[in-house]
């Protein structure tokens, strides 16, 4: 029992700010379409100096290929964004690179003939940002993890609590008859409003 109360705490300990960002976030996700945004959009232009020009000239064909490491650090620094192992689309004409975030997009695109190159961010604001976090859309790989992680530790919280439920059932006789209702009305729910 002791060791039951031990793991159910330390998992509420560390589900408790994510469970009140995905709690709020469900919410907003739910009231979409009431929650105006207001994006703003960042437009840059420069032009790739003629030594790194050469590195992007010519007009063979890549798909998913990165951009030379001199070429991406300039960017970074020119352009304050990140492209630097980031894939790009190489036509005989342009380097095309999707640049999605959360909370907003981007795109970068370099004439090879000429290195002029054009950039684009767009930000949606907070709540985008938010709602992309909670959906793990284009937050990378290590967001994706902790989101695994952190569900782990919402089902040992989950699941401890039903165990501690069990124990304390008997003294509380409204105990089970809540947890069926929290199990049949959501099921209800989808079955008569959900087409």
């Amino acid at each position: 029992m002791r060791q039951l109360y031990q793991w159910h705490w330390i998992s509420s300990a560390l589900c408790l700010v994510g469970l009140l960002l995905f709690a709020l976030t469900g919410i907003t996700l739910n009231h979409a379409r009431q929650i105006e945004a207001t994006p703003t959009v960042v437009d840059r232009t420069a032009t790739l100096p003629i030594a790194l020009r050469a590195m992007v000239a010519g007009e063979d064909v890549r798909k998913a290929a990165p951009l030379p490491d001199a070429v991406a650090r300039w960017l970074d620094e020119t352009l304050a964004t990140r492209v630097a192992g980031r894939a790009g689309e190489w036509s005989a004409d342009e380097i095309y690179l999707s640049l999605p975030r959360p909370g907003g997009d981007g795109w970068l695109s370099i004439e090879r003939a000429t290195g002029e190159v054009q950039y684009e961010l767009t930000r949606r604001g907070a709540v985008a940002y938010l709602n992309d976090l909670h959906k793990g859309r284009n937050a990378g790989p290590v967001w994706g993890w902790f989101i695994d992680v952190f569900a782990l530790a919402c089902l040992v919280f989950s699941i401890t609590g039903l165990f501690l439920l069990k124990f304390h059932a008997a003294r509380r006789t409204s105990t089970w008859p809540l947890v069926t209702a929290g199990l049949v009305l959501p099921a209800l729910l989808a079955l008569l409003f959900i087409h």
